[in-house]
C-alpha cells in the first residue's frame, strides 16, 4: 500500500501570491490593544476598529484588577490608559472609533473590509483579523430570585463596580453607608441560573469586591457566599490573604430566599452551609456577582460574505467555535483569530496574554498565505482540492460540508475555492459523490489503489481480513503509540491512515468490501459537544454517512456488522488492541465475506 500511494503521489504545485502585511484587530480592550501593539512592533500594520467612543473595554469601568505580580496580595491599577496612549501613539496603528464593521470578504492575505464611521464607508485590504471584542454582563433579570428588579440594594457586580470607580460606595436607595454586604456567586454548577466556564473570574471578582469595600468601610463586615470558589494559579496567594481578613466571612451556601425589611435592608436565607445549617444575615446591601457573556458582535457580527453565513460560528454558549485542546485562538473560519473573553471568560492579565497569541497566529497566517502553505492543522501543506468540473453535478454538498467555508459557488452553481481558507483536510473529497474532488497527493484513486494492492485472500482463507481508516491526528497516532509500547492487535488488520475521517468517500467502503475484506473499522476522532477532532465535524459527518453506506450494503447483500465506527482518542493507544479484537471476533460471528476470492 505504501508503495502504491508513494506512486500516485504528484509533487504539490502551491499557489502562491502576494499577502497584505496588515492585521485587521476588531474591539479595542485589553486583548485588542495588545494584540495590535504586539503587531505594530513585529512590523506589522494594524488597523484597529473600535464601536464605542473610546478605547479601553471594559477595563475602562474598572476602579482595579487583581494582583499579577508577587506576592500576589494587593490590588493592582488597570494600566488601560497607559496602553491606549501607547496605541494611539505607535506609527503603524490606525484606530478607528465610533466604528463598526460593514463586510469583509476574501481569504487569508487577501482580506477585504469596508468599516463604517458616522455614515462614511471606508474600505482597506488585510491579511489576517484579530477578533477582540470582549464580553458583556449575564442578563440579571434571570436573577429575580434573588431579588434583582423588585428591591433597589440588591445590584449586580458590574454595578457595583461602577459605584467603587466613582468614588463612594454607598446604597442605592438612600445614598447612606454601608456596615454589612453580602455578595453572593451566581455562577455555582448547582446554581439553575449560572453561565458555564465564568467561575474562575467571578470567584475572583467576588473576592477583590469584598477588598474595596473593607478598604472604604474599615469597620464592615463582608459575608460571601458560593457554591465554588476557584483562584486558579498565583491568585491562591490573593485568596489566602482575603480569607485572613477578619472582616470578610466566607461559606459555601444556598441562597434559598431573599426579602427586604421595612429599612430597605436585605434579608438572606442561606441553606447547606460551612456552619451545617440554615443561617440568616441582614445586609446593607446585597452584591451578585453574575457572569460573562461573550460579544461576539451585537448586531451581524462580521459580516462575512461567505456562502456558509455571516457571521463566525460559535459553541452553545456563544463563543468563539475552535478546537479547544489543540488550536484555542482559530476560529472556523480561516485567517480569523479569536483574543480575550470572545473565546473564554478571562482576566485582564489573561486576556492581554490571549492578544499577544492571536496576533502571533495572524502573522503567521501570513506568511504562510504568501508561500500557498496551510496553516494548521496540516502546517506548510501545499497541497489543495481541484475539481474535475465536467462531472460536477452542482449538488452543493461540498460548499454544505466544509467546516471552514473554503468554498463559494459560481453563477453555475459549481464550487469555487478560495485557496487560503482551505485546510486541507479533504473532507469535500469525501463529501462528493461523483469523486471529481483530488489534491495532488492525496484523492480517492490513491486510496482505492491502496485497497487494491491487499491481496486477498493472503495465505489463510479462513482469516477475516479488515481494512481501518485511521485519521492522522488522533486514531493513527494511537496505533503508532499501541505498537511503540508492543501492544499486539489482530494481525489482519490492514491500516490506511486519512487526513480526516470526513474524507473518507463511500465509494471506498464499497471498494473494500467488493474486494473481498470483510469488515471496515472507521477510526475517528471524538465527535460531540466536546469534539476533538482536528477539522471540527469530519468524525460527525463521517458517522451521518453511514446511512449511504448502508444502501451499499443492502446493494451487496452484506451484513451491515462490516462496518463499525470508532471513536479513537490520542490517549487510547492502550484500548485500540481490544477494540479491533473485538472488531474481528464480531465479524468471525457474522462469516467472512462472500466476495473474498473474487
Amino acid at each position: 500500500m505504501g508503495v502504491v500511494d508513494a506512486q500516485r503521489t504528484e509533487t504539490p504545485e502551491p499557489k502562491t501570491s502576494a499577502a497584505d502585511r496588515t492585521i485587521l484587530v476588531v474591539g479595542g480592550g485589553v486583548a485588542g490593544l495588545t494584540g495590535a501593539l504586539d503587531a505594530a512592533k513585529a512590523g506589522f500594520k494594524v488597523v484597529l476598529v473600535e464601536k464605542a467612543q473610546r478605547l479601553g473595554g471594559f477595563a475602562a469601568k474598572l476602579q482595579r484588577q487583581f494582583p499579577k505580580h508577587p506576592p500576589y496580595r494587593d490590588l493592582e491599577d488597570t494600566g488601560i490608559e497607559t496602553k491606549i496612549r501607547e496605541v494611539e501613539g505607535h506609527g503603524n496603528i490606525r484606530v478607528y472609533v465610533s466604528t463598526e464593521i460593514e463586510k469583509i470578504s476574501g481569504q487569508p492575505g487577501s482580506f477585504e473590509v469596508t468599516v463604517r464611521q458616522n455614515g462614511k464607508f471606508e474600505s482597506a485590504k488585510v491579511g489576517a483579523i484579530v477578533l477582540a471584542t470582549g464580553w458583556k454582563p449575564y442578563d440579571a433579570t434571570e436573577f429575580e430570585n434573588y431579588g434583582f428588579g423588585k428591591f433597589q440594594n440588591v445590584i449586580t457586580s458590574v454595578m457595583f463596580e461602577e459605584l467603587a470607580s466613582g468614588g463612594k460606595i454607598v446604597r442605592p436607595s438612600d445614598g447612606r453607608d454601608v456596615k454589612n454586604v453580602a455578595i453572593v456567586q451566581c455562577e455555582g454548577s448547582a446554581d439553575e441560573k449560572h453561565y458555564p466556564y465564568s467561575g474562575n473570574v467571578t470567584s475572583l471578582v467576588l473576592l477583590k469586591q469584598a477588598v474595596y469595600l473593607r478598604e472604604h468601610y474599615p469597620n464592615s463586615s463582608v459575608y460571601l457566599f458560593y457554591q465554588d470558589m476557584n483562584t486558579p494559579g498565583q491568585y491562591e496567594y490573593f485568596y489566602k490573604r482575603v480569607q485572613k481578613d477578619e472582616g470578610v466571612f466566607f461559606s459555601q451556601g444556598e441562597v434559598k430566599g431573599v426579602i427586604e425589611d421595612e429599612e430597605k435592608n436585605i434579608v438572606l436565607e442561606v441553606e447547606n452551609t460551612l456552619l451545617g445549617g440554615t443561617i440568616r444575615i441582614k445586609a446593607d446591601m446585597l452584591i451578585l456577582s453574575i457572569g460573562m457573556v461573550p460579544a461576539i458582535l451585537d448586531s451581524d457580527g462580521l459580516n462575512l460574505e461567505y456562502l456558509q453565513g455571516k457571521e463566525l460560528p460559535t459553541t452553545k454558549y456563544g463563543f468563539a467555535d475552535s478546537h479547544f485542546i489543540c488550536f484555542p485562538y482559530e476560529t472556523r473560519r480561516t485567517g480569523i483569530y479569536s483574543a480575550g473573553c470572545v473565546r473564554q471568560p478571562m482576566d485582564l492579565a489573561a486576556s492581554a496574554r490571549d492578544g499577544t497569541a492571536a496576533a502571533l497566529k495572524a502573522i503567521q497566517c501570513i506568511e504562510s498565505s504568501s508561500a500557498g502553505a496551510a496553516v494548521h492543522p496540516r502546517v506548510g501543506d501545499l497541497s489543495y482540492p481541484s475539481f474535475f468540473m465536467q462531472n460536477c453535478t452542482s449538488c452543493g454538498r461540498c460548499t454544505q460540508e466544509c467546516p471552514f467555508g473554503a468554498l463559494e459557488v459560481d453563477a453555475k452553481g459549481h464550487p469555487v475555492l478560495d485557496t487560503n481558507r482551505c485546510r486541507r483536510c479533504g473532507i469535500c473529497m469525501g463529501a462528493c459523490p461523483v469523486q471529481i474532488i483530488s489534491f495532488d497527493d492525496y484523492s480517492v484513486d490513491m486510496l482505492s489503489s491502496m485497497i487494491k494492492a491487499v491481496e486477498i485472500p493472503e495465505d489463510d482463507e479462513a482469516k477475516p481480513r479488515i481494512l481501518a481508516f485511521a485519521c492522522e491526528n488522533d486514531a493513527y497516532p494511537a496505533l503508532d503509540m499501541a505498537g511503540i509500547n508492543r501492544l499486539n492487535y489482530p494481525a489482519s488488520v490492514r491500516v490506511i491512515p486519512v487526513r480526516c475521517l470526513g474524507s473518507v468517500n463511500s465509494i471506498l467502503i464499497t471498494d473494500a468490501l467488493s474486494r473481498g475484506f470483510d469488515g471496515v473499522a472507521m477510526m475517528g476522532c471524538k465527535a460531540g459537544e466536546d469534539y476533538q477532532c482536528h477539522y471540527i465535524q469530519g468524525s460527525e459527518l463521517s458517522a451521518k454517512r453511514m446511512e449511504n453506506v448502508q444502501e451499499t450494503l443492502n446493494r451487496l447483500a452484506l451484513e451491515p456488522e462490516r462496518i463499525n465506527f470508532m471513536e479513537v482518542e490520542i490517549s487510547d493507544s492502550d484500548k485500540i488492541p481490544l477494540m479491533l479484537s473485538d472488531f474481528v471476533d464480531r465479524i468471525k460471528k457474522v462469516g467472512l465475506n462472500p466476495f473474498k476470492g473474487f
